[in-house]
């Protein structure tokens, strides 16, 4: 399975302090079945923990992901809980169609995407 984010959501992860491990464990968790919402649309809603908290008071991602289709998951949106209480209408619409498009993209359009900038791959550490 490969997991990449946006660069909006990438912006965001390093700003929060959120590491590859804790976004890998999470699509890991998305993989098998464990999410907190499945919003339609190739589109899923997952709890993120913040550092030195638990899920609850931590955050909200957004992921694009195809069930029968695990070789891909991209993390679209985020948020805190206590900044929002969920994404809006208009949000969920645009993401469901940014997630459709991502699910749908070529391996050669991936790595295009990835040499301009446009997401970036989360990486295994050992």
């Amino acid at each position: 399975m490969r997991i990449f984010k946006n660069k909006w959501f990438n912006h965001w992860a390093s700003k929060e302090g959120i590491s590859d491990a804790v976004l890998l464990n999470a699509a890991e968790e998305i993989a098998s079945g464990k999410v907190d919402a499945d919003l339609g649309g190739c589109l899923f809603k997952k709890r993120l923990p913040r550092t030195g908290a638990g899920k609850r008071g931590g955050y909200r991602v957004v992921v694009g992901y195809k069930r029968q289709n695990t070789e891909r998951i991209v993390f679209l949106y985020a948020f805190a809980k206590n900044d929002k209480t969920n994404i809006s209408v208009k949000e969920e619409a645009a993401l469901s169609l940014a997630a459709q498009s991502f699910v749908a993209t070529t391996d050669k359009q991936i790595q295009e995407l990835l040499a301009t900038g446009s997401v970036w791959e989360v990486q295994y550490h050992e």
